[in-house]
C-alpha cells in the first residue's frame, strides 16, 4: 500500500489516487505562465498548516518576488524554509557581471550543486520543492554532467525519505530523456486558446506515476482567487436503467395517462421541440411534483434567467410558493462560455452526492454544447454526464430545441437520441387557422406508455393533455388533414 501526501490542491488528489506518493520525487512540466510554481507552493502550504516542514528552493526568482507573486492569493512564504539561489541572490556575483576567464558552468554550477546537496543533508526536509532544474540544465557544464547530478539529486532525496516537486520546461525533458527517467512520476500542465473560441484553457496530465495507479486523461484547471483548483475528468460507464424503482408523476393526468403512469424514476428523459413549445414547463412539472413528495431537485439553465423561469412557471400554476419553499429545489444558471464540461460534471456531482439531489433538469442540450465546445466531443461529455446520474439514480430531464417548427423531424440534431431512456416530442401542427401544440411519446424503455399524439395546452388555468387525436393525419409533419380509416 502506497502512503500518499495531500497536494492540497483540490481536485488533484483524486487524480493522484490520494495525492502525491510519499518519499517520491515527481517532475511538473509545463511553460511558463502555467501554474507550475503556484501548484507546487500551495502543497508546501498545506504541509505547514499540516505541521510538516517545507524546503523552497528558488533558482529563478528572487525568493521576495516569490512572496509577492503570491501575496494576492492571501499566501506567505511564512512557514516555510526557504533557499534562494537566483541570480540576484548574495549567492551569486554582482547583477551584469560578465566572466571572461572561465565557462559560467565551470563558475556557478558546482557551487549550486554543493549548495542544493548541503542544505537537504543538514534540513532533511519532509518536503522539497525545487524551482526549476530547467536553470540547473542550462548551468551544467555537458549532458552527462547534469545527468549525473539529477540521479545524484533524485538518490539522496529517496534515502532521505523527501517527496519532492522538480520544476522544469518540457524541452527540457524532450532534450534530456534520463530527466524523466530518474524521476518516479511526471505531471505535465498545459495552457492553450481554445481553437472554436477565443478562451484559455489549462490542463492537467499525469504521465508518469512509479508504482502508483492513477486517473489517467486531460484535467482541466483553473486558477482562482484562492489557488489553483483541479476537475477531474472521471469516466462513468454507461448501465440499463432498472424497474421497479417507482414512477414519478408530472401531475397533469392527460400527460400521466400518456406515460402510462409518469416517467421511471433513475432513468434519463429527453424532451424534444421547436421553441416555444413548452419544453421546460414541461420538465418543471415533474419536478414540482418530486419536491412535493419530499425529494430535493436541481435545475441548470445555460440560457434563461432562473427568475424568468420561476415567473412563468408560477403564472401557469406549475410552481407555487411551497414548491420554492425549504431550498428543496435548487435553480443554477451557468455561463455556457466560462465553464468546463469536467467542472459542470463537478457542480451536478455536488448537489447529487452532498445535497442530495434525486431529480435534475438541464435546460437545455444547446447551452450545453456551447458549454462543451472546444472540450472534446460533444457526445462523449454528454454521455459521461447520463452515466453519472445513472449510477447515482437520479431522474434526468434533458431539454432539446430543434431547429425546425414543423416538418423534418428529428428528435435531437446532434446524435445522442440513444442515451436517453425516455423521449417525449412536442410540436406545432397547423389545424384550421389555429396553431396548437401537440406532444407525443416516442420511446420509453421501461414501460408502457400509448403511441399517440396529443394537444397540449398552457394557460391561466395550469396545464391541460387532450384526448388522443382522432380523425386527422399528419401532424408530425405540421400538414394536418383529414384521415380515413382505409389509408393505412
Amino acid at each position: 500500500m502506497v502512503e500518499r501526501v495531500p497536494s492540497g490542491v483540490p481536485g488533484l488528489d483524486p487524480v493522484l489516487r490520494g495525492g502525491f506518493p510519499k518519499g517520491r520525487t515527481i517532475l511538473v512540466l509545463g511553460p511558463a505562465g502555467t501554474g507550475k510554481t503556484l501548484l507546487a507552493l500551495q502543497w508546501l502550504l498545506n504541509g505547514a498548516k499540516q505541521g510538516e516542514r517545507g524546503l523552497f528552493i528558488t533558482l529563478a526568482e528572487p525568493a521576495a518576488e516569490v512572496e509577492r507573486n503570491i501575496a494576492p492569493f492571501g499566501w506567505s512564504l511564512k512557514g516555510i524554509e526557504v533557499l534562494d539561489l537566483s541570480p540576484l541572490s548574495a549567492s551569486f556575483p554582482r547583477p551584469f557581471e560578465e566572466y571572461t576567464v572561465f565557462p559560467p558552468a565551470e563558475v556557478e554550477a558546482i557551487p549550486v550543486w554543493q549548495r542544493i546537496s548541503q542544505a537537504l543533508a543538514e534540513r532533511k526536509p519532509p518536503r522539497l520543492v525545487l524551482d526549476s532544474v530547467s536553470l540547473l540544465r542550462a548551468m551544467s557544464h555537458d549532458p552527462y554532467q547534469f545527468r549525473r547530478n539529477v540521479l545524484a539529486l533524485v538518490g539522496m532525496l529517496n534515502r532521505m525519505n523527501c517527496t519532492a516537486l522538480l520544476l522544469a520546461e518540457p524541452h527540457d525533458v524532450e532534450e534530456e530523456t534520463a530527466l524523466a527517467l530518474a524521476v518516479d512520476g511526471v505531471i505535465r500542465l498545459r495552457r492553450e486558446i481554445g481553437q472554436s473560441r477565443v478562451l484559455e484553457l489549462r490542463y492537467l496530465a499525469v504521465e508518469k506515476l512509479r508504482g502508483s495507479d492513477y486517473l489517467s486523461g486531460l484535467h482541466p484547471f483553473r486558477i482562482t482567487s484562492e489557488g489553483i483548483v483541479v476537475f477531474p475528468h472521471v469516466v462513468y460507464a454507461l448501465q440499463e436503467a432498472k424497474p421497479g424503482r417507482g414512477l414519478l408523476s408530472s401531475g397533469v393526468p392527460g400527460l400521466d395517462q400518456l406515460l402510462g403512469g409518469g416517467i421511471e424514476v433513475g432513468t434519463a428523459t429527453v424532451i424534444s421541440g421547436p421553441t416555444g413549445a413548452g419544453k421546460t414547463t414541461v420538465g418543471l412539472c415533474f419536478l414540482a411534483t418530486a419536491v412535493a413528495q419530499g425529494r430535493r431537485a436541481a435545475v441548470y439553465t445555460f440560457e434563461e434567467a432562473p427568475e424568468s423561469m420561476v415567473a412563468r412557471a408560477k403564472a401557469l400554476g406549475v410552481l407555487t410558493e411551497r414548491h420554492l419553499r425549504g431550498e428543496k429545489l435548487l435553480f443554477r444558471y451557468v455561463n455556457p462560455l466560462t465553464l468546463y464540461p469536467d467542472e459542470f460534471l463537478g457542480l451536478v456531482r455536488q448537489d447529487v452526492e452532498e445535497t442530495g439531489c434525486s431529480v435534475v433538469l438541464i435546460d437545455s442540450v444547446r447551452g450545453y454544447t456551447l458549454a462543451m465546445e472546444g472540450f472534446g466531443d460533444l457526445a462523449a461529455h454528454t454521455q459521461n454526464l447520463v452515466a453519472f446520474l445513472q449510477s447515482r439514480e437520479v431522474t434526468s430531464f434533458w431539454i432539446n430545441e430543434v431547429e425546425y417548427i414543423t416538418g423534418d423531424l428529428r428528435l435531437t440534431e446532434l446524435g445522442i437520441s440513444y442515451l436517453f431512456d425516455n423521449a417525449l416530442l412536442m410540436r406545432y401542427a397547423e389545424m384550421g387557422v389555429q396553431v396548437v401544440r401537440l406532444i407525443g411519446c416516442l420511446k420509453k424503455r421501461l414501460g408502457p406508455f400509448q403511441a399517440e399524439l396529443r394537444e397540449i395546452r398552457f394557460g391561466e388555468k395550469g396545464i391541460w393533455v387532450s384526448e388522443p387525436l382522432t380523425g386527422v393525419t399528419g401532424l408530425l409533419t405540421g400538414h394536418v388533414r383529414p384521415w380515413r380509416p382505409d389509408e393505412r
